[in-house]
Order: structure tokens, then C-alpha cells, then sequence
């Protein structure tokens, strides 16, 4: 029998910073087919859908809305243009899974075989987050056969709604990161670059601490630090600019241990706001599986487990970071078998083994307790102004 399709609707693009989704997902299309459905582009034009193959067996779908259609409006173009693709492609009963509560109002018409959840992210704490979106995250979190949740504090959070929430933490795919332990070829726009360098990689954006960033490089001017990643959601003009601070921008993933091969100290200098107070940070174990000692501010998540077990050093200020690093520079860093062992038990085809068979339990559930019967929004569902949000809430 052939599995169902899976819908997934995100916030963020397939294309963007390689991260959560594009892990679940890619392995989720080894055995079944993932339509990927990104948020809307506006421009001219009627509301139609873009497809392209990210890999066999996933597509990328991009609705695409005239400008100036919000609320209701661009809701209903969405479903409707959805739904021809959706006829186009046979989909039938689909799993749909959801990374923003924003998307909600698109699956209505669905008759799904189960409704999942996952939640990467507290939305609701970035900065222009749309206000109702705890609103709607309470309808998925009533609705959803599954919720999963990306980090240890996030997972408390929605345990006060979903007692059943279930804890998949951040993974790492070891054989691509492990690469950064070999000799590699450095890029041409980190080659020449003096040392030590301490690194980063991902979105710069409201979570980096960019005052801490510029403190450490005049405080080491014989220090670079080397930023690789867009800068998203804040004004380029904010970013510190001084002759050890190197931003590289945005690289694909293939190219990332490439970069992270070259650095001495891995950073996550994070700041302490409501964007990052639930964060599991991916590239903890990603920098930890290139082979590279790690300086982090004092995130929750980072400091339990990493922090405590002395896989990380932990920094507070601009002060602490740069004795931590420059400790790892005089030789102190974790055992690499004791990072090994955390490394093997952390896997992304480990995590998503587990998430695929609680997904195999939901839709068997689901067929024994609502057989043929579809859900639809009760009256108690649908919150007041739901159907009128857009749908804008990526970074």
C-alpha cells in the first residue's frame, strides 16, 4: 500500500539557512512523497504555485499572491490555488505537518491521516510576530494527533498544553559536519584570513548578542571573528564593523564544514531575549561533530546538557568569552571521546526513526477512533479573526 503524501507548511524556505525542516523532511521523502509549501511571494500577476524538485520525492511549492491581498483574501487564493496543485498531483489524505501555527487556516479543507505539529521555534517571541499567534497555536495544539518540539525548555512550555508533547531535540548529520576534521581546501574568502579565528555560522538576525560580538574583537584585535550567514530581520547598518569582524554572508550546506575546518573556536554568542529563550541551537552538535571546541552564551538549552556535562564553555559577558576562548586556545577543550559517545547518540536518522513510528501509531489511532471522518474547525476552534491574519511570520 502507498504511503501517504505528506504536506508540510513552513515558515521558512526550502532554500534558506539548511536547518530542522530540510532534515526531517529530506529524510521523510526516502519513503514517502513531501510536497514542501513555503509562505507566499507577492508581486504582480494572478495567485498561482511554483513547483521545483528539492530531491526525489520532494517538491517545493511557492504560492504566489498579488500584492496587497492580506487577511481573508490571501487565505482563500492560497487554499484555492493549493487545491488545484493538490488535484494536479493526486493528493489524497495526506499527513500534514506544520512548523507555523500561521498556516492553520490552509489545511482546513484537508481530510489529513493525522495532523503533526512540530514546533522549531517560539514564533510568538520574535520581534513583529502577528498577535494572534498564540491564539492560533492553541487551535493546533487542540487539534494536532502529534506535537513535537525542538528543545528541552521549549518542550516544558508546551506541556502545559499537550501533556503528550514529545521531546526531539536537535540532531546532527555526523558523516557531513565530521568532514571538518580532515584537511580540507579552505574558501578563498576565509583563506587568507589571519588567525586564531573564532566562527560562526547561521542567521544573523535579533538572537546575536551584537554588542557582545564587537566588545571580544576590540577587546582581541589579533583575534578575526569570522560571521558565515544572512543577516535577516535587523539593519545591516546595527552590525559592529571593525577590521577583525569578517562577514562571509550566506553558504550552502555542502559548503559549511569546508568553513568550520578552518576556525580554531567555534561561537554562539546569543543573546539573553525573548527570541532566544527557548532555543536548541542545531549547530552545537554541528560544531561539536566538525571536531571544534565551543564558546556559548548562556543559553538554556545549551547550557543543559552541553554546558553541565563539559562538552561547551559557558561565557556571560564579553569578558568570560574571551578567557573561555582563550583557554581552548591554550589547549583546554572536552575529550573527544566523551563527545564522540554524545555525538553517536544524537543522530538526525535516529530522530526522525523515532518521530516516523509515533506518526505510524497517530494514523493507526486516528483510523480506529475517527474512521472515513475528516476534521473541520469547531465553532470553538475557529478564535475570533483567525481566518484574517497573513501569514507572514518567517525569518
Amino acid at each position: 500500500m502507498q504511503r501517504a503524501d505528506l504536506l508540510c507548511f513552513s515558515h521558512l524556505r526550502w532554500n534558506f539557512v539548511f536547518q530542522r525542516p530540510n532534515h526531517l523532511m529530506s529524510r521523510a521523502a526516502a519513503t514517502r512523497r513531501v510536497l514542501f509549501i513555503e509562505e507566499p511571494i507577492y508581486g504582480t500577476g494572478q495567485p498561482h504555485v511554483t513547483t521545483s524538485e528539492a530531491q526525489p520525492n520532494l517538491l517545493v511549492l511557492t504560492p504566489h499572491l498579488p500584492q496587497g491581498l492580506t487577511g481573508l483574501g490571501a487565505i482563500t487564493a492560497q487554499r484555492t490555488v493549493l487545491e488545484r496543485m493538490y488535484t494536479e498531483l493526486r493528493v489524497s489524505d495526506p499527513l500534514v505537518w506544520l512548523y507555523t501555527p500561521m498556516a492553520l487556516d490552509l489545511t482546513e479543507q484537508l481530510s489529513p491521516s493525522a495532523v503533526i505539529y512540530d514546533c522549531m521555534d517560539e514564533l510568538s517571541g520574535f520581534h513583529g510576530a502577528p498577535a494572534a499567534l498564540q491564539l492560533l497555536e492553541a487551535r493546533l495544539l487542540a487539534r494536532a494527533d502529534l506535537v513535537f518540539t525542538g528543545g528541552a525548555s521549549l518542550c516544558r512550555a508546551k506541556r502545559r498544553r499537550r501533556r503528550d508533547a514529545h521531546l526531539f531535540p536537535s540532531s546532527v548529520d555526523l558523516h557531513h559536519f565530521q568532514a571538518a576534521r580532515s584537511k580540507v581546501d579552505e574558501p578563498a574568502d576565509q583563506r587568507e584570513l589571519p588567525g586564531p579565528r573564532l566562527g560562526f555560522f547561521g542567521v544573523i538576525d535579533e538572537r546575536m548578542d551584537l554588542e557582545l560580538i564587537a566588545n571580544v574583537a576590540r577587546q582581541r584585535p589579533d583575534w578575526s571573528i569570522v560571521l558565515v550567514g544572512p543577516v535577516v530581520k535587523i539593519d545591516p547598518a546595527s552590525l559592529p564593523r571593525l577590521p577583525n569582524i569578517h562577514y562571509l554572508g550566506q553558504k550552502t550546506y555542502d559548503e559549511l564544514p569546508r568553513y568550520l575546518a578552518g576556525w580554531d573556536v567555534a561561537i554562539m554568542p546569543f543573546a539573553m531575549n525573548d527570541a532566544t529563550r527557548f532555543i536548541s541551537p542545531t549547530k552545537t552538535l554541528e560544531y561539536l561533530a566538525g571536531g571544534k571546541p565551543v564558546v556559548s552564551t548562556p543559553i538554556a538549552d545549551v547550557v543543559s546538557p552541553y554546558g553541565e556535562q563539559g562538552l561547551v564553555a559557558i561565557a556571560r559577558d564579553a569578558d568570560e568569552f574571551v578567557a573561555a576562548a582563550a583557554r581552548i586556545l591554550a589547549g583546554e577543550r572536552p575529550e573527544r571521546e566523551r563527545v564522540d559517545a554524545f555525538l553517536a547518540r544524537n543522530s538526525w536518522d535516529q530522530t526522525w526513526q523515532a518521530m516516523a513510528s509515533l506518526i505510524e501509531d497517530a494514523v493507526a489511532k486516528r483510523r480506529r477512533t475517527r474512521p472515513g471522518q475528516p476534521h473541520h474547525a469547531s465553532p470553538e476552534e475557529r478564535l475570533p479573526g483567525s481566518a484574517a491574519l497573513g501569514l507572514d511570520a518567517g525569518r
